[in-house]
């Protein structure tokens, strides 16, 4: 007779031959033809596919160290123009209401509430 851990109940319980040496269902099964040979497709080059690749735009690099390098005496972060100086203006303002909206909060939880 043969046994076989259940999954359910965690015991050993009988089973057949087949079910004992096949775990979980894996059964042992043989290929009916050969599988491919992983190196049979020759492999390309890299020079031979192309020089750039086609994902790649446009490289923004050079054009953008210029503006980044220029001495204007403007920050980092303001260096872009209009946007950027919105995008700023508004990350200060939510930044300072944030902080004064914390504040008036902490004061309000400061104060002990009257008894009625």
């Amino acid at each position: 007779m043969y046994y076989k851990v259940s999954g359910v109940t965690g015991k050993l319980t009988g089973a057949t031959a087949a079910s004992a040496y096949s775990p979980q269902g894996l059964k042992a099964t043989v290929p009916s033809q050969a599988p491919a040979m992983i190196f049979a497709v020759p492999t390309k080059v890299v020079s031979e596919t192309g020089s750039v690749a086609h994902y790649m735009g446009i490289n923004k690099v050079p054009e953008l160290q210029k503006i980044f390098q220029k001495t204007d005496g403007a920050p980092v972060h303001l260096k872009r123009g209009v946007m950027d100086k919105m995008l700023y203006r508004t990350t200060m303002g939510l930044t300072i209401g944030g902080t004064l909206y914390c504040l008036m909060a902490l004061y309000i939880a400061a104060q002990p509430r009257k008894p009625q």
